[in-house]
């Protein structure tokens, strides 16, 4: 498998920009929120850790056969940054998964914003070289559940760290 790379991806109300550097400043505003960090732990980043990270991740995986796909979400309708989308491709065995998830900042939830990003993303995925979108998601996490099922993923069997799997074939 090549290596992948993020590109722009439009909705009814939304651009997935590949995610830059400068994106951190925006952004630690938009994720500052400490209810965001309820199911997946830690506390909000400032502005300077965000950078950091944003850097090491716009780097690209140190495993050539593993891409890291990150995007900011903005709402057109507001020009502003509202969250982010990613995902990671790498061979299993002998398909290519694409383990996705999402995150949209507390003033802009409950607007359909990451169900957007999120069918966005796998659409634009199912065209790329991937025959599989999984994410994994706590059980009690009702919004993120939500999100999957609008994106075309349904809840399997399997357990990853207390989550469950999610996935949606999409073939190549």
């Amino acid at each position: 498998m090549s290596a992948l790379a993020a590109q722009a991806i439009s909705t009814g109300r939304l651009d997935l920009l590949p995610l830059r550097v400068e994106h951190a400043e925006e952004m630690a505003a938009v994720l500052s929120d400490p209810a965001l960090h309820t199911f997946i732990g830690g506390t909000p980043d400032t502005p300077q850790a965000l950078r950091s990270r944003y850097q090491r991740i716009t780097a690209g995986s140190p495993d050539p056969a593993v891409s890291w796909l990150n995007w900011v979400i903005r709402l057109r309708a507001e020009a502003c940054l509202t969250g982010t989308v990613q995902a990671t491709v790498s061979p299993s065995g002998h398909v290519t998964l694409a383990e996705v998830a999402w995150v949209v900042g507390v003033p802009w939830q409950g607007r359909g914003i990451a169900a957007e990003a999120a069918r966005g993303l796998v659409g634009w995925l199912a065209r790329q070289p991937v025959d599989a979108v999984i994410a994994h998601i706590h059980p009690e996490h009702r919004a993120s559940a939500a999100v999957a099922t609008a994106a075309g993923l349904v809840p399997t069997d399997e357990w990853h760290n207390g989550e469950v799997r999610w996935l949606r074939s999409v073939g190549r």
